[in-house]
């Protein structure tokens, strides 16, 4: 899908094609292979730049090219339908001297957000800081999205102190993957941003500049709070699995007790039932009288190892109702 947008008033306004003269913002997004072939053939775009920009792994660069530069970051995206919500995909911002062409391979709320002129002091007349300001939204987005990821580990981790189910650990592991994505694509444009300041290939005014060094702030804050997001999330994931073995333990120990009183009993019944001479053999009378007492004797012994294991269960949830 390609749009262009031109400016009236401060504000973006859709159009069908560019007039001569005008400068505008051609935003293609879910290009298909038609019109990926399209744009390069209308605009002049090299063909492996293009296939670069609609790959979901390239990493965030600039370059210059021949009568045009580019610039590919990587956004956050947000799919409510997917397993991995939270991922990141490559936008590649192309910009002419009367035109600047944003391509990507899905949508995301960046652009959704340009279109829908949520971007303060956005300006087709300086496409330096329009590709700025993309990077500055990008962040802004990153830093809410985390935030969101951290409340839904959180009420995951209240869950599974309640009871362990398998759905809430692999909801856990999706929420980790998204961090990992956020890590590697906010490093990627923490190395995009300081060759924008290396390099002359985007001429920056002195605003421009400032404005890149808030993108850069709220950068590295990002990636400070993935991190530490992170490191929370595998440390939860791993308490949880001592939490299960632990569970494991004890339902263990405690067939091991019931199997132990039951294996007294089994003992009596087995040698009783031995191809072999007894004392009393032949003596109905001793014979009934040494099983009522063994009876008597091993029923009690069973009883209390059986009492013993269920009264350790209650004095732990008894505990754990306590510290709660």
């Amino acid at each position: 899908m390609v749009r262009f947008w031109r400016q009236e008033g401060g504000l973006l306004r859709k159009t069908d094609a560019q007039k001569a003269g005008e400068r505008v913002w051609i935003d293609a997004r879910k290009v298909t292979q038609e019109e990926a072939r399209r744009l390069c053939g209308d605009l002049g775009i090299d063909q492996e730049l293009m296939m670069d920009i609609l790959d979901p792994d390239e990493l965030s660069r600039i370059e210059a090219w021949d009568g045009y530069s580019v610039v590919i970051v990587r956004l956050p995206v947000y799919n409510p339908g997917e397993d991995v919500a939270y991922t990141t995909a490559p936008l590649g911002a192309v910009i002419f001297p009367d035109k600047i062409v944003t391509v990507c391979w899905t949508d995301c709320e960046v652009l959704s957000d340009l279109s829908a002129n949520r971007i303060r002091d956005l300006s087709l007349d300086d496409f330096p800081a329009f590709a700025i300001r993309i990077l500055a939204r990008a962040d802004t987005l990153f830093l809410r999205y985390l935030k969101e990821i951290s409340r839904r580990a959180n009420t995951i981790q209240m869950e599974l102190q309640e009871s362990v189910e398998n759905s809430d650990l692999i909801q856990l592991l999706n929420l980790e993957k998204s961090l990992t994505y956020f890590t590697t694509s906010l490093k990627a444009n923490q190395l995009l941003l300081e060759k924008i300041r290396r390099t002359k290939i985007l001429r920056l005014d002195e605003e421009d500049r400032e404005w890149l060094d808030d993108v850069e702030v709220d950068n590295r804050q990002a990636m400070e709070m993935t991190s530490t997001y992170s490191a929370i999330t595998e440390g939860t994931m791993n308490a949880f699995a001592s939490v299960i073995s632990n569970n494991m333990n004890v339902v263990m120990k405690r067939l091991t007790d019931i199997s132990i009183s039951l294996a007294m009993m089994s003992f009596v019944a087995s040698f009783w039932g031995m191809n072999i001479r007894l004392p009393w053999g032949e003596s109905k009378g001793w014979t009934g009288l040494f099983s009522v007492i063994a009876i008597c004797v091993l029923s009690p012994l069973a009883y209390f190892s059986i009492n013993v294991a269920l009264g350790r269960r209650k004095r732990r949830k008894l505990k754990r109702g306590v510290r709660k």
